[in-house]
Formats: structure tokens, sequence, C-alpha cells
């Protein structure tokens, strides 16, 4: 039998254990260039470690996946953390996990809403970029430099993620 992991919304709060919620509902914000722009400041921490670490800006374009989903790996980066960003409308998922030893735990997948991001914090375990409904492109600020910032778990048994039915 597979075990089925259940998909919540994202909150700031419920994803505090595994890096920060990008959004600028609740963010400090300010007037700048003469009053015609509104920065929304500081709304992730970019964490940079190892040998020459450079923050990296990408567009990473994700292919839609469909639910119910076999959850079969997730991977982690232990020298920076990873930000993502839909640059238009999405439905997407992140899948994170506690740490157990070098092993992932406790897994949970979370449904962001309108104007929502993820700061994915360093050597957290998560899923890959699960885009739902139709390709979509992604600002993502990560780490670059010298070291091996990539590993992954494959997850055997896979798990199976969907939503909660109404009433359950």
């Amino acid at each position: 039998m597979t075990d089925i992991i259940y998909i919540e919304p994202l909150t700031a709060e419920t994803f505090a254990p595994f890096g920060q919620v990008i959004q600028i509902e609740g963010a400090h914000h300010y007037p700048i260039n003469a009053g015609k722009t509104e920065r929304f400041h500081d709304l992730a921490r970019v964490e940079l470690g190892g040998v020459h670490p450079r923050p990296l800006i990408s567009i990473f374009r994700g292919q839609p996946y469909a639910l119910p989903l076999k959850l079969t790996l997730v991977e982690r980066h232990p020298l920076g953390s990873q930000a993502f960003y839909p640059l238009a409308e999405a439905h997407w998922l992140v899948v994170v996990a506690e740490d157990a030893s070098g092993t992932p735990s406790n897994i949970r997948v979370f449904l962001p809403g309108p104007g929502q991001g993820v700061n994915i914090a360093m050597n957290t375990w998560h899923g890959v970029l699960t885009v739902l409904d139709r390709e979509t492109d992604f600002l993502v600020v990560d780490r670059g430099g010298d070291g091996n910032n990539l590993e992954e778990f494959v997850l055997d048994p896979p798990l199976l993620i969907t939503h909660r039915e109404r009433g359950a």
C-alpha cells in the first residue's frame, strides 16, 4: 500500500521550518524612485556556503504534472538556499521534508496561493519544481561556485500526493 501525502495551503508559519514564503502581503515596504516604485524589501534570506560561492539568477520553465502524483525523488542543496517565484499566475506544489540523520522524513506538500513563492533553506530536503495545469516560468535564485551542491534521495516505495477529499 502506498502512503498518501495530502496537499496543504502554504503559509509563512507552516513553511517556517523549511525556509521563507516570498510574498508582498505583510512585507516591509517603502517608496523609491521619486515615489513611482514600491520596494518590498528583504523577502527571503539567500544562503551561500562552501568555496567561492556566488548567487545565480535563472529562469526555470516547469512542465506540468498531473494529480495524483507519485513522488519518487527529493533533493537538497547543502551549500545554498534555493528560491522559486512564478513569473505568471501558477498552480504549483512545494514538497519539503525534515531531515532524520541524512534521510528525508515527515514529508509535506504545500500549494502556494497567488503571488507566493518560496525560498527553501540550505540543506533542506525538497521535491523538484512541480507545476500543475500548464507550463510556467519561475525566477530562481540559488548558489553557484565550487563544490557539490546537490544530494538526491530516491523514495522506495514512492509516496502519493493528492488533495484531501472534502469532508475527510
